[in-house]
């Protein structure tokens, strides 16, 4: 049986890799609707930057077993899916 407290701290570390993950989503609307297109280099370079930072973050709940890799990298897929999705519209547009 795993202790409450373990659970807990893998709840509260998924948690703020989501909302980790939300404020690049975010950012990166903000930065598409008032700044740059995506084909501009800052975007781009904003964009790989945090999605780095993110990974590395997963990385490390990960070898702590807060977080399994394969909710770490789902957590990933999704982000990029979205961003995808945000992508598309702008070229759309």
């Amino acid at each position: 049986m795993i202790p409450e407290v373990a659970v807990s701290n893998s709840e509260r570390a998924y948690a703020l890799l989501k909302a980790d993950a939300d404020k690049i989503l975010q950012l990166i609307k903000v930065q598409m609707e008032n700044l740059t297109m995506p084909q501009c280099p800052l975007y781009e370079e904003v964009l790989d930057t945090q999605m780095f930072g993110l990974s590395r973050e997963i990385d490390f709940a990960v070898r702590l077993n807060l977080v399994s890799e394969e909710d770490g990298k789902k957590l990933l897929e999704n982000l990029e899916r979205q961003l995808n999705v945000l992508h598309e519209a702008a070229q759309n547009s």
